[in-house]
């Protein structure tokens, strides 16, 4: 029997996992348009590693919970793509200008911890 918190887990499931892909689908367009790429150099890694590494946090592993495949799993690079956003990248900024880096952060954390719900590919694949 589907509940409310499948309902709701599905809900914010697909529903910050398409508005953060929005986001992924913006810097894909960046790092395949060609020319020089700014973009912040994380750990050292340079801009176009890091900005590699942004859109599996932004568009990969959110195409994967949308869907509800391994969600918990690639809630992972979600979580910690927007715990940089907001804790090194936008530190110094305002709260109103890393505020929803914030909410994608917690948003994929509560899908870490609660998982994608019975409306998910894990839950039919799981089942067979």
């Amino acid at each position: 029997m589907k509940t409310y918190q499948d309902h709701g887990l599905a809900l914010l499931r697909i529903s910050f996992s398409a508005l953060m892909m929005v986001h992924g689908w913006g810097k894909l367009m960046k790092l395949t348009a060609g020319g020089e790429i700014k973009f912040f150099s994380f750990m050292g890694l340079g801009p176009e590693i890091s900005l590699f590494l942004t859109i599996i946090g932004e568009l990969i592993a959110p195409a994967l919970i949308l869907i509800g495949f391994q969600t918990r799993l690639s809630a992972i690079p979600a979580f910690f793509t927007m715990a940089i956003a907001s804790l090194v990248v936008h530190a110094s900024d305002p709260l109103a200008e890393k505020e929803l880096a914030l909410l994608y952060m917690f948003a994929f954390f509560i899908i870490m911890l609660c998982g994608p719900g019975s409306f998910s590919l894990d839950k039919k694949l799981n089942k067979e």
